[in-house]
């Protein structure tokens, strides 16, 4: 009903920020996430509970810039079902409601459109809101096909539900409330940033297991499942977004995810993939050879995506842009690759070519593994969270070699959040000669 990850304090503080953004003479409106359909435990929207960190189905926050007050809306109960699924949050417990959660005032979902009435100006988010294993990108590309498919083209519920605002609230100025709540999700507070080093540690003990796990003739979805009982086994409600197990040839994919091939003697696998613990997330990404030893190539090129990964780590500091530290990084390892004998010259190519790449420092992450909030362009501020992901292609061979870090950038530096997972060669290698979940559990492929 409502988590204790975060103090109600912590809650009310959010709110206030984003009450003062919208000014005295404009309200907010905040919607959450409908029941589920089928039988998955319900998971509240990301903000919505960043606001307030209810989770029930078909709830209603109103922030009033005015009086600086929150009310939430809330469904009724029934008895009937009230006996056969427990007490939920709902207008039938006010009381209860405002003491967990802090929030001035609790009413039924029938009262709302009363408040609705005199409002003159009326901001509520226009993006998609992010559920389970959702980010805002993903779902932006997904209703572009679906209004792109002559036989849907329906509108999205965020859209669908501005429109009613609209007809309903015919004299009030519909302004778009998302801007604000990226800027407040951008900077984590220490709570977040405990919630994200704990999907951290997560995610690379998943990686750890999968390691472990690997042999010639394992299924890609195998690996997935040994990655998502870590996270299963310790609190999370499973995966943050679809694995990425991208065995050989698949790899050239960056976000494949058929993860239905068997694992090939010689190959690399690109493995990504983390937990939603908390409604917090992570991402990693690594590559580690199936037969357990990476050959004379795949330590060339991957370990030199390695290099330069510790290098961008090094530098990362509060202060400075995310450009000036891949400029710095780039000069570093172009000593590198002048001292390096590659094995091709492609190879080379591949590698100056890597270091003029712009997004190595890349999205954000927290609620969701493409978190909102931007900070390219921008100085690196303490508690910004984003993806550190290198990477190399190298086209001629339909190569792709890439390794990621989930990081928090502190006062002094950088905080590596996913840092239990091996990222030296040699320690894989070592690690990959231990006993996995599927040398104890042996599954059959399909």
């Amino acid at each position: 009903m409502v988590k204790t990850d975060f103090s109600r304090e912590e809650f009310q503080a959010r709110r206030a920020k984003a009450t003062q953004a919208i000014g005295p003479e404009a309200a907010a409106l905040v919607r959450g996430s409908p029941k589920n359909r089928g039988h998955d435990v319900f998971r509240q929207n990301n903000d919505f509970y960043y606001l307030c960190g209810v989770e029930v189905p078909h709830a209603y926050l109103y922030l009033d810039g005015k009086n600086q007050t929150t009310t939430l809306f809330l469904p009724h109960q029934s008895a009937e079902r009230r006996e056969s699924e427990g007490e939920i949050l709902s207008a039938e417990n006010t009381d209860l409601v405002r003491e967990l959660t802090g929030i001035d005032r609790v009413l039924g979902i029938e009262f709302l459109a009363q408040f609705l009435e005199g409002v003159q100006v009326l901001y509520t988010p226009a993006r998609q809101a992010e559920g389970p294993a959702m980010s805002w990108d993903t779902l932006q590309r997904a209703q572009q096909e679906v209004t792109a498919d002559p036989w849907d083209g329906r509108p999205d519920r965020t859209r669908y539900f501005i429109a009613t605002l609209r007809v309903r609230c015919p004299m009030a100025k519909i302004l778009d409330l998302s801007p604000v709540l990226d800027e407040l999700r951008l900077i984590k507070s220490d709570q977040e940033i405990s919630l994200l080093r704990r999907a951290g540690h997560l995610s690379a003990l998943g990686v750890i297991e999968a390691m472990r796990s690997t042999k010639p003739g394992v299924f890609e979805y195998q690996i997935d499942a040994t990655m998502r009982y870590h996270y299963l086994a310790n609190g999370a409600r499973d995966a943050g977004y679809r694995a990425i197990i991208a065995g050989g040839a698949n790899a050239w994919y960056g976000h494949y995810s058929a993860n239905d091939c068997p694992l090939q003697d010689g190959d690399l696998v690109l493995v990504d993939c983390a937990p939603d613990y908390h409604y917090y997330t992570s991402d990693i990404g690594r590559m580690w050879p199936v037969n357990g030893t990476y050959s004379p190539v795949q330590r060339e090129l991957y370990g030199f995506m390695v290099e330069y990964h510790k290098v961008l780590l090094r530098l990362i500091r509060p202060g400075v842009t995310g450009a000036q530290i891949q400029r710095e990084a780039a000069a570093q390892m172009a000593e590198v690759v002048e001292g390096t004998r590659f094995s091709k010259e492609i190879y080379e190519a591949a590698a100056r070519r890597a270091l003029e790449f712009p997004y190595h420092m890349s999205h954000c992450v927290g609620m969701a593994v493409h978190d909102v909030g931007h900070y390219r362009g921008k100085p690196l501020r303490p508690g910004m969270v984003f993806a550190l992901d290198p990477q190399m292609r190298v086209p001629e061979e339909k190569l792709y070699v890439r390794v990621e870090d989930t990081v928090v950038v502190t006062e002094e530096g950088v905080e590596n959040l996913t840092i239990d997972a091996p990222l030296e060669l040699e320690e894989v290698e070592v690690l990959m000669r231990e006993s996995g979940l599927l040398d104890r559990f042996p599954a059959q492929g399909w």
